[in-house]
């Protein structure tokens, strides 16, 4: 799978997570469904021109990015785990994980 396919996969994937786990947010996940939404808007500034993006460059451009969200999952996940919500936390760890081994194929 090519590396703006798999892009494309990681924001689908945490939008539909977002969705599906964080539609009724208590006062304790509140922030955290922020950092998620901010996060999912940060790849989506970019999803058009993905796949435009010369292999030679992907890692330039792309790279920031993915850091950038992955620091995002992990403050939100730290947070999730801070106030007991353990499996949503493993469900943003899943996601930290796949971003983590896209940055990797880069």
């Amino acid at each position: 799978m090519r590396i703006s396919d798999r892009y494309k996969e990681v924001y689908e994937d945490l939008c539909t997570m977002l969705e599906k786990n964080f539609k009724e947010s208590s006062t304790e996940t509140e922030a955290v469904v922020r950092i998620l939404c901010a996060t999912v808007d940060e790849l989506e500034a970019r999803m058009e021109t993905v796949g435009e993006i010369p292999q030679i460059h992907l890692e330039k451009q792309i790279s920031p990015i993915l850091l950038s969200a992955h620091a995002q999952l992990d403050r939100a996940r730290l947070m999730l785990e801070g106030v007991g919500q353990a499996d949503k936390a493993e469900r943003v760890w899943a996601f930290e994980q796949k971003i983590y081994r896209l940055l990797n194929d880069l």
